[in-house]
Order: C-alpha cells, then structure tokens, then sequence
C-alpha cells in the first residue's frame, strides 16, 4: 500500500515539473513577444514624432504665407480706395459699400487663419517678410563669386558672418543647387537654417536643419541640426516636440557637445 502511494505521489510530482517547465517556457515566450512589441512601439512612435513635427513647421510656414499674402491684398485695396477717390462717375456711396466688402472678405480671411491655428495649437509668428521678389532674384550670375564650390561657399559663409542674410541664403541655396554631393553640402544645409533661426523665423529654421538631419545622417552637423531644431520649438513655445527632439539628440550623440546643451537646457523646463 504504502509503495503503491509513493509511485502514485511520483507521477503526481512529474506531471507537476512538467506542468511549471511548460508555464515557465510560455511565459517567457510571452515575456519576448511584449518586448518585441514595445520595441516597435518606440519605433513607430518615433517615427510619427519625427513626421509629426515636419508636418507641423509646414504647416506653420503655410500660415505665415497665407497671412502675408493677405497683408499684401490690403495694401493693394487700401491704395485701390485711394485711387478711386480721385475717380470721377460713381457715387460716393456705391464706392464705399464695394471698398467695404471687399475689407470684410480680407478681415474674413485672418480671421479663418487665426482659427485654424487656435485648432492646431499654433501660435502665429512674429517676423519680417522679405518679398517674393527679393527672394527669387538669382545670384548665380554674379561676377565678383568664383565659379568654384570653394569660392561660392566661402562668399555665402562671409556674407553670413557679416549680417548679410539674404544674400547669403540666396548664394547657399545656389551652392546646393549647384553642387549638391560637395563634402560642404551638409555645412551649407545647416548654415540655411541658422539664416532664417537669427531672423526668428522659426518654421522656416526647423524645416531647414530638418533637410540636415534626412538628407545627411552621416554629417557633422546633424546634432547641431537637432539642437538648433528643438531651441526652434522653444522659441515657438512648443515645449513638447522641443523635449522630444533635445531627448532624442541626447540618446544618438550622448558624447557631444550638443548633448551636453541639451541635458541643461531640458532641466529649465
């Protein structure tokens, strides 16, 4: 009796061994697969933070352009009811009621503006616009540059060096244009977004070191792109997407210099 009991508590104690191996290896196959899945997680996580902010600062430099164009708009009705006044044949009345609607349609269109901001959480920026037309006068025909890629870039660094911004972002993007796969390609790309940074244009700023840190990862200057970026985003007190990418530069170059900014600058916030 008493030998039948012990087999019988032996078989118990196997199927019970078994039992805890089959758990053990079940859990530690869900235990990998969760870990699997939060790798993942982070990763699209990141890569919707990334996306996220490129689409914001578009956004933000779509807004700023809309509103100039509306400024512009004004300017050209405010000289339209001048001109007008001088004009003989109308009634006064009939003048006023026009130049009125049409005051109206611009006053709706800012409006409709500041609106989709407030929905996007977006604050409008503060800058000076230079014109279109400044904007797009070619440099590339200048005699006193050198036609070499040396030469182009070293005249656009001087003239940066010297406040000389816009023709310095003209003789830039001129360079980029003409010798994209120069060594000093990444430099030029970074040196555009420092542009529109000292002139606080913010939205312009990011999407510039943006192209630094996609168009070359393998440069020197794309912790500096990342820090410069996430100081953009304070600037625009966007305190979230700032921690995001000042964290970000701190976990890729943990050992720059940039880092080392970016670790104080987080503690202030």
């Amino acid at each position: 009796m008493i030998s039948f009991c012990g087999c019988a508590l032996g078989v118990d104690l196997a199927e019970l061994n078994d039992r805890v191996i089959a758990l053990e290896q079940k859990t530690d196959a869900e235990i990998a697969s969760l870990r699997s899945e939060v790798t993942r997680n982070n990763e699209i996580q990141l890569e919707f933070d990334q996306a996220s902010r490129g689409r914001q600062a578009e956004l933000r430099a779509l807004m700023d352009d809309i509103r100039d164009e509306v400024r512009e708009l004004r300017g050209e009705l405010e000289k339209g009811q001048y001109d007008s006044g001088k004009k003989m044949g109308e009634s006064e009345t009939r003048q006023e009621a026009y130049w009125r609607r049409q005051e109206a349609d611009l006053q709706s269109s800012l409006d409709r503006i500041a609106q989709i901001e407030q929905y996007l959480g977006m604050e409008p920026s503060e800058r000076t616009v230079t014109s279109d037309t400044e904007r797009d006068e070619s440099t590339e025909g200048k005699s006193d540059v050198e036609e070499t890629p040396e030469g182009l870039y070293a005249k656009a660094k001087q003239l940066f060096d010297k406040g000389e911004y816009e023709d310095s972002r003209k003789l830039f993007q001129a360079f980029l244009k003409k010798y994209p796969k120069s060594e000093k390609a990444d430099n030029a790309q970074f040196w555009l977004g420092e542009l529109y940074y000292r002139e606080k244009w913010y939205e312009k700023a990011i999407l510039e070191y943006q192209k630094v840190i996609e168009n070359y990862p393998k440069g020197n200057k794309v912790s500096g792109a990342l820090l410069k970026q996430g100081l953009a985003f304070l600037n625009l007190d966007d305190k979230a997407n700032a921690r995001l990418i000042l964290k970000e530069l701190i976990v890729k170059y943990p050992a720059s210099n940039e880092a080392n900014i970016a670790k104080k600058k987080l503690k202030t916030l």
